[in-house]
């Protein structure tokens, strides 16, 4: 089935293979409007949003049906998986296990998920932490993890009184997130490093008659290591001056090795809360053996949803040790992002607007040039965002925008999906071609708001509310302007100005060949010591901001028209020459216009 946009651009929203009458009353739309509503905690879009209903409610549709839909997707190791999630009316959510993951349908060269469905709604493509189910016998298990072989889970015999099935997902910790934590907030720098984040669901409920070892990594204190190979090196001095140094002199060298050598052990802490409603709790009695290659194990006695074991290089109140998991948690769910605001170089009333996570700017920035967009605005300052929040803006002061060229002054939405990219072409326009008279160009601002998932109203049509945001302070702003085009005045025939000799126009071949000579040269906009502002210099250079020439023309002719009619203008550009280092051009240009040499 395809989609066709405004643009008369058609693409594939997905293929159904099926019975040939139900696929005749078969409706698709991309609501992509809707992604937030389809994402939660630890999930990821990859594809469209998809609406797939029945054309006529009178027919009956035979299922099975097998749907693929196109994707991209960063796997991004051992711990995610893609599922595709169907959603009702109602927002009831399934979760489909594909059947393949194909390269090609048809002719199309595309990753596409295939799974077979048995009701129609709001279809969507998601990458997911991978869970993990077995069920514990009564006569116990020790179960490794497919995600990661380190961790593992050991059930002793009578654990449970019946079988009791478990799901279990891992969300890895970067070292690179603890080390940005410990960065902002100096009360955090005793964390070493933190074990996975551990999800465990135990549908049955049932009470542990026994405790449960569980075995985690939790990367070991580099200083330690470090000073541990210190030591070693130390020791192996030490034999070398055994057999030139005397006795005593080696029993003193030894005795400071072992002092140095004498690492303070690390204390290890487990965080966890027993369900959604509880906060983040340190189990201080749980006791937490320190293994080797970086193994922590310990023992439960009683089910926790989820966990965390953070290693500290010396002892921290429990309090700043909750702030840190909460802390943790919310910067493992959010990515920092930033808006781009860009102009298209030809065309500055055409504007692009995308959000783009913070580690991929550079690369994006790198796009956006090579199709032809730059700044000024620059990008705003990075913030955190979650999967499928939104920010909305709209545009204040003496510039506004649309999307269509006709339909000006509303607000707009960008949704957030750290592994899709949505970006919004827009044109802008001053509303009052008076205002900012006593500028060379037109001021505007953008507003930018952050919607999150809990103010977003369950609904699949999502409209854009106007104006509604005096309540919350904005995000960021962006501060725009727009070159004034210069405006056509018809005079009756009497008024028209006339001149009796033909000085303008020789004027302008004479700025013209100047310019040349500066740009030969490279001259700087601000080497020229001409009596402007610095707002007109940055116009100049957004005007033409490939051309140093052009630049300079430019520049010069402005400085001219500022001008009043009876100023002696050979005589002002040749003082500004002798100042900016250019009496050379200032006796050709004397030279020039003494004998009307201009060509």
């Amino acid at each position: 089935l395809v989609e066709e946009n405004d643009k008369n651009e058609c693409k594939v929203a997905c293929f159904i293979k099926g019975p040939a009458t139900a696929l005749e009353n078969l409706k698709c739309r991309i609501v992509n409007n809707a992604s937030s509503l389809v994402v939660e905690d630890s999930e990821e879009l990859v594809s469209n949003v998809i609406s797939i209903e029945c054309s006529d409610y009178k027919k009956t549709i035979t299922f099975p049906i097998n749907i693929g839909i196109p994707f991209t997707s960063c796997f991004r190791g051992n711990y995610r998986e893609i599922v595709v999630k169907v959603t009702d009316v109602n927002f009831q959510s399934k979760y489909l296990t594909p059947i393949s993951l194909e390269r090609y349908q048809g002719n199309h060269k595309e990753a596409f998920v295939e799974v077979k469905i048995y009701q129609l709604g709001v279809f969507s493509v998601l990458s997911c932490l991978k869970k993990e189910t077995f069920t514990v016998p009564k006569v116990g298990l020790t179960q490794k993890l497919n995600v990661d072989s380190r961790i593992s889970f050991c059930y002793p015999p009578e654990t449970f009184s019946s079988p009791a099935p478990m799901e279990i997902k891992i969300q890895p910790v970067e070292t690179s997130l603890v080390s940005i934590l410990k960065a902002r907030h100096d009360m955090y720098h005793a964390v070493v490093s933190t074990s996975a984040l551990v999800y465990v669901q135990h549908p049955s409920a049932q009470p542990f008659n026994s405790s449960v070892t569980i075995t985690l990594p939790c990367p070991p204190n580099p200083d330690q290591k470090r000073q541990g190979d210190e030591t070693e090196h130390a020791r192996a001095i030490t034999a070398t001056v055994k057999r030139v140094a005397t006795t005593y002199h080696t029993r003193s060298v030894s005795a400071s090795v072992r002092k140095n050598g004498e690492n303070v052990q690390d204390t290890l802490k487990l965080l966890g809360h027993r369900n959604q409603e509880e906060e983040w709790k340190v189990f201080d009695d749980v006791i937490i053996q320190n293994g080797r290659n970086g193994l922590v194990s310990f023992e439960l006695n009683e089910h926790l949803e989820s966990f965390v074991v953070i290693r500290l290089s010396f002892l921290l109140e429990n309090t700043y040790l909750l702030l840190f998991a909460q802390a943790l948690e919310e910067a493992l769910g959010s990515t920092m992002a930033n808006v781009i605001l860009y102009r298209k170089r030809e065309n500055p009333y055409k504007i692009i607007v995308l959000l783009s996570a913070s580690k991929e700017l550079p690369c994006e920035l790198q796009n956006l040039h090579e199709e032809g967009y730059f700044g000024p605005p620059e990008p705003t300052q990075q913030f955190p965002l979650r999967e499928g929040e939104q920010i909305h803006f709209s545009f204040r002061g003496n510039i506004f925008a649309s999307e269509n060229g006709k339909d000006f002054g509303k607000a707009y939405r960008l949704i957030f999906h750290s592994q899709r990219k949505h970006r919004m072409e827009l044109q802008i326009k001053e509303v009052d071609e008076f205002g900012n008279h006593s500028s060379p160009h037109y001021k505007g601002t953008v507003v930018f708001y952050k919607i999150t998932r809990d103010m977003i109203t369950k609904k699949w049509e999502q409209p854009l509310p106007y104006d509604e945001y005096q309540h919350q302070s904005p995000l960021c702003k962006l501060a725009l302007t727009l070159p004034k085009h210069e405006k056509l005045t018809n005079r009756p025939r009497s008024t028209k100005p006339t001149s009796s000799d033909s000085s303008e126009a020789l004027w302008d071949n004479l700025l013209s060949w100047l310019a040349e000579e500066l740009a030969e040269d490279n001259t700087s906009l601000l080497t020229l010591c001409l009596p402007v502002r610095r707002s007109v210099l940055q116009l100049v250079k957004l005007k033409c901001p490939d051309n140093l020439t052009h630049q300079i023309y430019e520049l010069l002719c402005y400085w001219k028209k500022t001008l009043p009619r009876s100023a002696d203008k050979q005589q002002l550009l040749s003082r500004y020459l002798r100042k900016s280092g250019r009496s050379d051009l200032s006796e050709e240009l004397h030279f020039k216009w003494q004998n009307k040499v201009f060509t």
